[in-house]
């Protein structure tokens, strides 16, 4: 008897061993780990752009979060040409400021950040576990990494991309590698997350590759500096804060 309770109990732990990981849990300690809904949030980043043909631009913005109420702002410090210009969004809406119409213009997440291949929707806290459900993973490796590989489908049509692949760190919920895919199955774009930094108890990526896949030699380069969880005033957010700024 004893040997068959014990051949019973290698067999459960062998068949737990191999059971699918929790994936759903996987994405919300993914949105966990780089959303910040008990602070604000606010650092400065580097846009580097280039495409073939065209001089290398780079634009510095000043960001500030509030992921708790789905808010962000983001002001234009250089280049000069572009300075004060703005965004503001609330919940879904997003809106662009110009400084010299002093108007603002509806825009949306899909939308991309000035000239660079970065969206709005990049600048804003994770929502994997309430936009995706994972379709299917495998494992694999991406340079010195094991990684789980999921494949992710969108649950509504408000996201930028209907189609994701990720790939997870196994030993950490850490992205590594994001393809992003339309409702076609076409690639549309690649961003890797090569450097991480902690901010508070939160990892966030400090550095940023994003590679257009239809346009070849077209990409951006986002590097965060100044990470700050200290509270913001609630008048930043607002249309006000981004017209006073500018006078």
């Amino acid at each position: 008897m004893r040997k068959i309770l014990l051949i019973l109990l290698m067999f459960g732990a062998a068949a737990a061993a191999f059971a699918d990981p929790d994936f759903n849990q996987m994405l919300k300690d993914i949105d966990n780990l780089g959303s910040f809904e008990d602070s604000d949030f606010s650092c400065v980043y580097t846009f580097v752009s280039e495409k073939p043909g065209e001089e290398t631009e780079v634009t510095q913005a000043r960001m500030f979060r509030r992921d708790s109420k789905e808010q962000f702002v983001m002001l234009i410090l250089k280049p000069e040409y572009q300075k004060g210009q703005g965004y503001l969004k609330v919940d879904e809406n997003v809106w662009f400021y110009d400084p010299e119409s002093r108007k603002f213009t509806h825009s949306s997440m899909k939308e991309n950040v000035q000239n660079s291949e970065a969206k709005n929707s990049d600048m804003d806290g994770l929502s994997l576990s309430e936009d995706y459900q994972v379709a299917g993973w495998e494992l694999g490796m991406l340079g010195s990494f094991e990684t789980y590989i999921l494949d992710l489908k969108a649950l509504n049509d408000e996201v930028t991309y209907p189609r994701l692949k990720v790939w997870v760190r196994t030993d950490s919920t850490i992205v590594l590698k994001e393809e992003d895919y339309s409702l076609s199955n076409r690639l549309m774009r690649t961003t890797y997350f090569p450097k991480y930094v902690k901010v508070g108890e939160k990892y966030i990526p400090s550095q940023i590759l994003i590679v257009d896949n239809l346009q070849e030699g077209e990409k951006t380069q986002l590097t965060m500096k100044n990470p700050s969880i200290a509270d913001l005033p609630d008048s930043v957010f607002s249309k006000a804060y981004i017209e006073r700024v500018n006078n």
